[in-house]
């Protein structure tokens, strides 16, 4: 039996970001990264964890840019490139880390 299963429904937006941010759980993050196609590993978990951190602290989802310097300064160079996140999150990565990580779109996705 799958998991997900077991976990309620949460509403999102009509692009798929959480309404309520208070019911994200790690378990929702799999789900939401289910509707992604993205099988979380733990070097996904990493960049949600950067990305909620910098949510809590600054009241706000990064842009792309913001978000590799936020990366690079916490996991150094070789994943702080807009390649590795690209290559985790292939559909607009900026966007997709933070639907999955249960906060707003950042601010210039579409």
């Amino acid at each position: 039996m799958n998991p997900s299963q077991h976990i309620q429904p949460v509403a999102t937006d009509k692009q798929g970001h959480l309404k309520n941010l208070s019911e994200w759980s790690p378990d929702i993050a799999q789900q939401l990264a289910e509707g992604e196609q993205i099988e979380l590993t733990e070097e996904h978990w990493e960049i949600i964890h950067i990305i909620r951190d910098y949510y809590q602290q600054f009241k706000i989802s990064p842009t792309m840019r913001v978000l590799v310097k936020a990366v690079r300064e916490k996991l150094g160079p070789q994943k702080g490139r807009s390649i590795h996140l690209m290559l985790l999150f292939p559909n607009s990565p900026a966007r997709q880390i933070s639907k999955i990580a249960g906060l707003p779109k950042p601010t210039n996705c579409d």
